[in-house]
């Protein structure tokens, strides 16, 4: 359906674009590399991202590291601080989207009949006409029962947090101090595939916790899109920092939670208030099977016919009564012998 492709499509943009994001800032630090250092980029792009974000960062975290000691691990935990705090801001944001999200689903659920019925057709359509006609009848299933077709934007907390871990990714690189710092025997500065792994899964099993209430069709329909929030954190993962895996990993923990409440709380009172909505306002029906019945006619034909039949057959009633009249009035003016 047009509403889950187009979320496909955003959720792919926006994956991308973290991709090319990594790539950009990777692509950075190699030029950068001089004996043994890295030297903080000058240059507009990188540079204004380095100073209005990694700077700031930087500035944040050995705060922070100061405050719980300044050794051992105490940068891994200041990073920890950071993506809690950051997640407790977007918290409200992130509920309200999976609030809508979750209703959206549950009314999608109770019109998939209707919606499966069109999109039968629309693989059985080969002219323009009849795909306009179907289009416009996916529509008017939306429309009658005040659901939108557009998907809210799942994808707007990822936007959000893309100048946080662009900052944390500079603040670690170009830092010789917090590169260089462990977290339980990982080194912040260098890539670490334990923790990657670790982090993606925790995105998997968000994935899978979100499709509990399911029905099987969307679960197929939404699978890809599911998976591009692992598939995005392993790739970053891995070639970045561990510094920012860490980062993932915390907000995977703290996503795993977030949508443990949403699966087991928020979305069962939602099922059962549209439920008890439903019941005072059942689902319109713009197609049944029977819309379809007849292949060579369409729906507007069909309607069409049907109001010309009718029109046809109250003309030939007013007819018949006028004539019975017409007899009726000879018949008194000459009476029989």
């Amino acid at each position: 359906m047009k509403g889950i492709i187009m979320q496909k499509k955003t959720k792919l943009f926006l994956g991308g674009a973290m991709m090319a994001l990594m790539l950009f800032l990777s692509g950075c630090a190699r030029k950068a590399t001089t004996t043994g250092h890295l030297k903080p980029p000058t240059g507009f792009f990188y540079g204004s991202i380095y100073k209005y974000f990694g700077i700031p960062i930087q500035h944040l975290m050995n705060w922070l590291a100061g405050l719980l000691g300044g050794s051992g691990n105490a940068y891994g935990w200041a990073i920890i601080i950071i993506t809690f705090v950051v997640r407790l801001i977007l918290l409200p944001l992130m509920l309200n989207q999976s609030k809508k999200m979750t209703e959206q689903q549950e009314k999608m659920r109770v019109l998939q009949p209707q919606l499966n019925l069109i999109q039968e057709q629309q693989k059985k359509a080969t002219t323009t006409e009849e795909k306009s006609q179907l289009s416009s009848l996916m529509m008017q299933v939306y429309q009658k029962n005040g659901t939108s077709m557009m998907p809210s934007l799942g994808c707007l907390t990822l936007i959000i947090q893309l100048p946080i871990f662009s900052g944390l990714y500079m603040a670690i690189e170009y830092s010789a101090k917090i590169s260089a710092s462990h977290f339980f025997g990982f080194n912040l500065g260098k890539s670490s595939l334990t923790i990657t792994i670790v982090a993606t899964l925790f995105y998997l099993a968000q994935g899978y916790l979100s499709m509990y209430h399911m029905a099987p069709e969307q679960k197929k329909q939404m699978q890809t899109t599911l998976l591009m929030s692992p598939l995005i954190t392993f790739f970053i993962s891995l070639f970045a920092p561990a510094g920012l895996a860490l980062y993932f990993l915390v907000g995977g923990i703290i996503i795993v939670i977030q949508q443990a409440i949403t699966t087991f709380i928020i979305t069962p009172q939602i099922k059962r208030r549209i439920d008890a909505n439903l019941k005072e306002h059942p689902v319109v029906e713009v197609v049944t099977p029977e819309t379809f019945a007849h292949p060579d006619v369409t729906p507007n034909s069909t309607a069409d016919n049907g109001s010309a039949g009718t029109a046809k057959e109250s003309q030939a009633e007013i007819s018949h009564e006028e004539n019975r009249k017409r007899n009726a009035g000879k018949q008194q003016h000459h009476p029989h012998a």
